[in-house]
């Protein structure tokens, strides 16, 4: 091929198109430059790369035990009804021909590094949600590397020949907007809504596409005759905001596809925690407190790790039926160590009273975090507060040289291995 024959095929590619445009196109192309990109079954899809007789066959990613709960499902198994977090027996039920694959978090993380980097060669403005979706602005590489859609199927092309899984992504101006193309245009599909179609295309959804409308905000709406996006658009804020408090005017502008939020790229956890579940549901105070205890250090290890503290202390109990609460107490100090956290949600366990039932599952959080850099001082008028922060510090240390397991406080200890 010539000189000249290369030229005009660099100028007749995408990106050889898109250096030519002037600014005004330029402008006009960066209006639908959000974009979510979301992988589809992202567990099952890393583990069929490796079984691929697996493929179009229904496979749930969890374990097996009765206890557990489904990670990931094909969409094969999706059509049985099956979803994510589902008990497992309930899922085998529904799908019993399903093959269950134990899931491999290690790897699955591996590729979730994979993914971010070729996300984040193509812009710099990436922000994560989880270890397989985030959010790009790709504003500023349309002039390099052509239109937002093309942009878009080079995403998936990338992710599909690089890492053999796929990808859906939605393109739109705002987030919410980029977020529902995504979620509609799975799996493996890329829809872009432009600004002219964003609210007649929002109209058409029922009020449950609406970030923060779940299925209460559902049901009250309802009542009031509300039942899809385009009856949310011509209610009367006053009314929105009579029923669902604040709420009510988040709810309204999303219904007109108003969400001014940019792509973050570095975002701080929201909040750090640990949970467990019971092999077998208990009522008995002393195990729940006990392992309140274990996930405080697990919890404050983490804190500490990410150098972070926090401000609210969050309490999750889960009953033998499966309904959940939480509960959760802000602190006048920001805090990092084990023992205050657990003091907190000992504090919060006692103030559920009585319980019900028999719990199934116990978990903390710790909300609210700022940087330790920022957050003043642990004061406090007991030195206990400080000598156990003080020990928990060396235990990180031993801990990150010896081990997980090197040293646990005493109540911790096995109590069916006390020789010494």
């Amino acid at each position: 091929m010539g000189p000249d024959q290369d030229k005009q095929q660099r100028e007749q590619s995408p990106q050889g198109a898109a250096q030519r445009l002037g600014e005004a196109q330029l402008r006009e192309l960066r209006r639908s430059s959000i974009m979510h990109v979301d992988m589809d079954a992202f567990f099952v899809s890393v583990e069929l790369r490796s079984r691929p007789a697996l493929v179009g066959k229904p496979v749930i990613v969890g374990y097996p035990a009765d206890r557990s709960v489904v990670l990931s499902a094909s969409y094969e198994a999706r059509r049985f009804g099956v979803k994510s977090a589902m008990p497992m027996v309930v899922a085998m039920r529904m799908c019993p021909s399903a093959v269950v694959i134990e899931p491999r978090h290690k790897l699955y993380y591996e590729v979730s590094g994979q993914i971010m980097d070729i996300f984040g060669s193509i812009t710099d403005l990436v922000e994560p949600l989880s270890v397989d979706e985030a959010f790009l602005d790709v504003g500023g590489a349309i002039r390099r590397l052509g239109p937002p859609r093309g942009i878009g199927e080079l995403v998936r092309t990338r992710v599909r020949s690089e890492l053999g899984i796929t990808a859906s992504v939605g393109i739109a101006a705002s987030k919410f907007v980029a977020k529902i193309a995504s979620t509609r245009c799975k799996p493996n599909g890329l829809l872009l809504i432009g600004p002219e179609e964003t609210v007649p295309y929002l109209h058409s959804l029922p009020v449950s596409a609406l970030w923060g409308v779940g299925a209460k905000t559902v049901e009250v709406l309802s009542r009031m005759g509300i039942r899809t996006v385009a009856d949310v658009a011509a209610s009367p804020l006053p009314s929105l905001r009579k029923v669902l408090g604040a709420s009510g005017e988040h709810v309204y502008r999303l219904s007109w596809g108003i969400d001014p939020r940019p792509v973050t790229p570095v975002r701080l956890e929201k909040s750090i925690g640990a949970e467990e579940t019971f092999a077998v549901d208990t009522a008995d105070e002393a195990l729940l407190h006990r392992e309140l205890l274990r996930l405080s250090h697990r919890t404050a290890e983490r804190l500490r790790s990410s150098g972070m503290h926090a401000r609210t202390v969050a309490l999750k109990l889960r009953y033998a039926d499966f309904s959940t609460i939480t509960r959760s107490r802000t602190v006048s100090t920001p805090i990092d160590s084990a023992q205050l956290l657990y003091a907190v949600a000992v504090q919060l366990l006692e103030s559920l009273g009585e319980r019900p039932m028999t719990v199934r599952l116990v978990g903390i959080r710790a909300e609210q975090l700022e940087e330790a850099a920022q957050a003043p001082l642990q004061l406090s008028l007991d030195r206990r507060d400080d000598n156990w922060r003080a020990a928990e510090q060396v235990l990180d240390q031993v801990t990150r040289k010896f081990g997980t397991k090197s040293v646990l406080p005493a109540r911790l200890l096995d109590p069916g291995n006390t020789s010494g």
